[in-house]
């Protein structure tokens, strides 16, 4: 009896916070005005990025590259430093009273320290060939 009760109150729970959510949201608009000149603010400033790297490299193929790549330069940083310190965390901390996670740690900090350096020089020896390797 007390389970029925209980059940029958969380489903009628549940079906009154899904009403109230409803009701509020749909009084308000997605996105107003302001959010709306940032975002198309932001997407102009990106496409006018590559349109200038397409400028620089003088090609639509080889400007496309290197912004992709620039975009990776900047965003390889702060990923590979949270897989260092994931992989620390595994061989410091957890790899103490677990030996296999010590191996996998290290393992892991290494992995991501090389991907940091090819993330960071690949856009410079892009910039070299393409400027001193083609014709």
């Amino acid at each position: 009896m007390k389970k029925g009760i209980i059940i029958s109150m969380i489903i009628i729970l549940i079906i009154g916070i899904f009403l109230i959510a409803n009701t509020t949201y749909a009084g308000e608009k997605a996105i107003d005005n302001e959010t709306e000149s940032k975002i198309v603010e932001i997407r102009d400033k990106a496409t006018n990025s590559l349109e200038d790297y397409k400028a620089r490299y003088g090609s639509d193929t080889y400007g496309t590259v290197a912004y992709i790549l620039n975009m990776v330069r900047i965003y390889s940083i702060p990923v590979c430093f949270l897989g260092i310190a994931i992989g620390a965390i595994h061989q410091y901390v957890i790899g103490i009273r677990k030996l296999d996670t010590l191996e996998r740690g290290m393992a892991f900090i290494v992995t991501c320290v090389t991907l940091l350096i090819i993330c960071q020089i690949l856009p410079l020896a892009f910039a070299v060939f393409v400027k001193f390797g083609r014709g």
